[in-house]
């Protein structure tokens, strides 16, 4: 009896244990005490938008948008692409994927100008369990839909960034899509997911070993890839190599769920983020009504060399579960996954 009960007792301190690794991993601890200097000065109806890009050369914004609040209560709303023209005021969304019939619920997009007022858009798209990339030339304010690309890696697509007309590469943020496995990527941690780059025909692996591979986005300049993993609080830094293979430079612990990377004109990254994990898992399931949102700030320089600063913080009250920041002159657009408008935040 008394090893019975011994044995009981090793057990619920592992389980405990467990629960609290589980717990302090995806910031449940954390206290977020709201603070940012500026203003909120707009606030733009747009549901879900979830993902933001920017052209400082031609002054405007694509933002995807998805109802998915909507969606999670089976009653599906076509999302869409919409361009904000920077240079009116005030700023209002344009819907550019009216003409587009098939069913679309956006999530992370990228944009790539080809040369003087055209531009490819990427959009990754999710239509029950079947995902795609479509593909978009947009010219002026019209966007046509050139492709869709499908291949049985995207398993579980979240975001994509083109390093060229035909090059591209995304990240899958599970490795499974329902079941055990899946939950335990979630809760535990498992480091499960990866990112796949294709040439326009091809698709293969050329990085994984990532808890929930999110947000990824491409510095020219340097050749290097960031790729957001916000189950374990880091953004992973590659060096790219000929025919798209990755090399890990080094893994940077900034302290929150980071989503959605963006660049300023001077190369740092923006980041939206979830400082607790645990509070934007209830708000995404419907059980909680808000969630913390952040933005920071990670200036990299070069290997071991960085700053990162928390540069936004907010108890869900004006913002819920931001999942990216676009910095343009002293405006900051901050996107998220299910509230009804993206904010305008003059710094």
């Amino acid at each position: 009896m008394k090893r019975l009960l011994y044995s009981l007792l090793i057990l619920l301190v592992l389980l405990t244990a467990i629960v609290l690794q589980i717990l302090h991993s995806g910031g449940f601890f954390r206290k977020v005490a709201p603070g940012f200097e500026g203003n909120i000065i707009q606030k733009i109806k747009l549901p879900g938008a979830e993902d933001i890009a920017i052209s400082r050369e031609d002054h405007f914004l694509i933002v995807s948008s998805d109802n998915r609040a909507a969606r999670r209560d089976g009653q599906p709303e076509q999302g869409g692409l919409y361009l904000v023209d920077l240079r009116e005021e005030p700023l209002s969304p344009k819907l550019l994927t009216e003409r587009f019939e098939q069913p679309f619920f956006p999530h992370g997009i990228s944009l790539l100008r080809l040369d003087s007022g055209r531009y490819q858009v990427l959009a990754i798209n999710h239509v029950n369990e079947k995902h795609t990339i479509e593909k978009f030339l947009l010219s002026g304010d019209r966007l046509v839909h050139e492709n869709t690309l499908s291949d049985e890696s995207m398993v579980s697509p979240n975001d994509v960034v083109a390093t060229s007309a035909n090059t591209f590469y995304f990240t899958n943020d599970h490795r499974h899509t329902t079941g055990t496995w899946r939950l335990m990527e979630d809760y535990l941690g498992l480091r499960q997911s990866n990112v796949v780059y294709s040439d326009g025909s091809s698709y293969r692996e050329v990085a994984h070993g990532i808890a929930y591979a999110n947000g990824i986005n491409y510095d020219e300049n340097r050749n290097l890839l960031f790729v957001a993993s916000p189950r374990d609080f880091l953004v992973k830094v590659y060096a790219t190599n000929p025919g798209g293979k990755l090399s890990l430079i080094e893994d940077i612990d900034v302290g929150t769920g980071v989503d959605n990377i963006e660049f300023d004109e001077s190369g740092t990254l923006w980041i939206g983020a979830h400082p607790n994990l645990m509070k934007f898992a209830s708000y995404a399931s419907g059980r909680s009504e808000i969630a913390p949102s952040e933005v920071i700030q990670l200036t990299y320089r070069s290997t071991g060399d960085y700053d990162v600063n928390s540069v936004f913080l907010d108890d869900g009250s004006i913002i819920s579960a931001s999942t990216v920041a676009v910095p343009f002159n002293n405006l900051v657009f901050i996107g998220n996954v299910m509230d009804d408008e993206l904010i305008v935040w003059e710094r």
